[in-house]
């Protein structure tokens, strides 16, 4: 058992006033009590949270974990988005074992240390002769680390001889992709409502995938209760691809191929017009919203305030960390909350509605059941913050909202996924740091000399 003792302020739930001077009992792998003044059960490890915000695990339902090993490449710094992919394709196209498995790590390592505890990825890049399976690999760096992680079986099919944009050898066949992705379903997808381990399909996009391949991995998805993703309206750039190369707008290309509903989410979603939006909303199709990549490369606000009024689940993402370039989640949802206020003024969303969106409504578009509150019977999964600090003198009116409106560390003193200490007095407990820091830069220069940066 763990016993979280006497932190300053526990935010149960978005729609929940923080809890004072509380304490958190966990219990295996879920939140046994929450309280103040909770005796401590003999055996117990004690945290001190004196000082500290614990709040519940956040949720990345958006990411490009191999993205970590080309962060800030001068020659794309200032590039828009489809100038910017064709540029690193042919870098990522040199990826190996090492950059699949190294880069994982690194993401899940910066997630962990920002309060995320449950995320997706999608890994879309199959290169030819890689000779490793990306899934397992995937899963096994995860694993190392403690994440709990919902990672897709991404897919290209359309290379530049199609008419696409990434080159021919990081594309696969659509049979080939069909296949993999029914084995990886079968060997790795659990499907229990806290599980560890998820699979999500995901075609990469309207601009790199056939109408068909994207039908087929709907049903093929649907055939085994899996989840469904893509990037979807990122840039006006896409939506004029769509209408020239399909005669259609994005949403009806995806309600046309059965890809639209409540197992089905879209990333960055930026120039829907008011029917779509409408459209999402009857539907129950989820966003992911990636404030900080749309904000890099210049693609535009994400209409979060219309969504959230619609009644569209909309939850927050970091999207690659070469287009954000970081993987700091609590930064995100203060970027998510901020953005908003450009466009629709001082209260287009609130610290409250920022809170929620990172958390219970990225559990419910992954599919997890009772993981986003730190409530009894819900999974154990916690961030707990020092915010007895320089940047949060002054802030003790509201010391959850700090999180959010003050601060520049975004780094957890603990982090708790499943039950089990992840990050402990700020250090990863499943890697040594300064190993991690060594053996992945030594795997990006590799990939690098490979690819003759």
């Amino acid at each position: 058992m763990i016993h979280i003792k006497n932190a300053t302020a526990v935010l149960m739930s978005a729609d929940a006033e923080p809890l004072r001077n509380a304490d958190v009992l966990i219990e295996e792998n879920l939140v046994k009590k929450v309280g103040q003044n909770l005796s401590t059960p003999e055996g117990a490890q004690v945290i001190d949270a004196s000082g500290h915000v614990v709040v519940p695990g956040l949720v990345n339902t958006h990411h490009h974990f191999y993205q970590t090993f080309t962060r800030n490449l001068p020659a794309v710094q200032n590039a828009k988005l489809f100038d910017w992919l064709v540029y690193l394709y042919d870098i990522w196209k040199h990826m190996d074992a090492d950059t699949v498995w190294w880069s994982t790590v690194l993401a899940s390592a910066e997630l962990l240390k920002t309060g995320c505890t449950t995320s997706t990825d999608h890994h879309y890049l199959y290169p030819q002769g890689i000779g490793a399976d990306i899934m397992a690999l995937q899963f096994d760096a995860a694993d190392r680390l403690g994440l709990r992680f919902s990672p897709t079986r991404g897919s290209m099919s359309r290379s530049k001889k199609d008419g696409g944009l990434p080159p021919d050898t990081v594309v696969q066949t659509e049979a080939e992709i069909l296949a993999d992705s029914e084995r990886v379903i079968k060997e790795f997808h659990d499907s229990h409502p806290q599980s560890m381990r998820k699979v999500v399909l995901a075609p990469c996009s309207p601009f790199s995938v056939s109408e068909g391949l994207m039908k087929d991995s709907a049903a093929l998805a649907r055939q085994y209760g899996v989840r469904i993703h893509t990037h979807l309206a990122e840039t006006n750039d896409e939506d004029d691809y769509c209408v020239e190369m399909y005669k259609r707008r994005p949403v009806q290309l995806m309600a046309d191929n059965d890809f639209l509903g409540k197992d089905v989410f879209f990333a960055h979603g930026i120039f829907f017009n008011d029917a779509e939006l409408d459209q999402l909303a009857e539907t129950g199709t989820h966003i992911a919203h990636c404030p900080s990549s749309n904000m890099r490369l210049g693609s535009g606000i994400c209409r979060v305030r219309e969504m959230l009024d619609r009644g569209i689940n909309v939850a927050l993402a970091l999207d690659g960390s070469a287009s954000n370039d970081t993987s700091d989640l609590l930064g995100e949802a203060r970027q998510a909350m901020l953005l908003q206020r450009v466009s629709k003024g001082s209260a287009g969303l609130t610290s409250q509605e920022t809170w929620r969106v990172a958390t219970e409504n990225g559990a419910k578009l992954l599919g997890f059941e009772k993981i986003g509150r730190i409530q009894e019977g819900w999974a154990a999964d916690l961030a707990i913050f020092n915010v007895n600090d320089i940047p949060y003198v002054g802030t003790q009116s509201d010391p959850v909202a700090a999180l959010l409106f003050a601060g520049y560390d975004h780094k957890t003193a603990y982090t708790i996924v499943n039950g089990k200490v992840v990050v402990e007095k700020g250090q990863l407990v499943g890697m040594d740091e300064k190993e991690l820091v060594a053996k992945a830069s030594d795997a990006v220069l590799s990939l690098y000399q490979r690819a003759g940066v």
